[in-house]
C-alpha cells in the first residue's frame, strides 16, 4: 500500500530558510530508517510557493496564478511516499518523523495513494 506522508509549509520553509543542521540530521536519520527498511519510495522538499504557480478552472478554462500563496497551511513543503503493508504500518512511521518544521510548528498529513 502506498502513502504519502506531506510536509505542510511554514513561515520559515515559505521563506526559503534551511532547517537547522540538528533537524537536517534528524531528517537524515529518519529517512535512512525508512531506506534500511525497504519502504520508502522517494523523498523530496520543494521550493517555496514565490516560486511556484496554481492554475484553476473558474469557467472551465485554465487561470494561473503565480505564487507566493498566503496560507501555508494548504501549501506543501515536501513529501515521502513509502510503501507499506497497511495503514497502521504508515501511521507507525509518520509518528516516528521528527517535527518537519522544528519548533512545534511542523503540520504533516498522511494520504493513501491510489494504485
Amino acid at each position: 500500500m502506498l502513502f504519502m506522508l506531506i510536509v505542510k509549509a511554514s513561515k520559515n520553509s515559505e521563506a526559503g530558510k534551511l532547517p537547522s543542521a540538528e533537524l537536517m540530521a534528524a531528517m537524515s536519520t529518519y529517512n535512512e530508517e525508512l531506506v534500511k527498511a525497504g519502504v520508502r519510495v522517494m523523498a523530496k522538499g520543494l521550493h517555496p510557493s514565490s516560486n511556484g504557480l496554481r492554475i484553476s478552472y473558474p469557467h472551465g478554462a485554465p487561470v494561473v496564478t503565480e505564487g507566493p500563496f498566503p496560507e501555508t497551511k494548504e501549501i506543501i513543503a515536501g513529501f515521502i511516499l513509502i510503501d507499506v503493508e497497511s495503514k497502521e504500518e504508515a501511521v507507525e512511521w509518520a509518528m516516528r518523523m521528527p517535527d518537519p518544521q522544528g519548533n512545534g510548528e511542523g503540520l504533516v498529513e498522511l494520504r493513501q495513494v491510489f494504485e
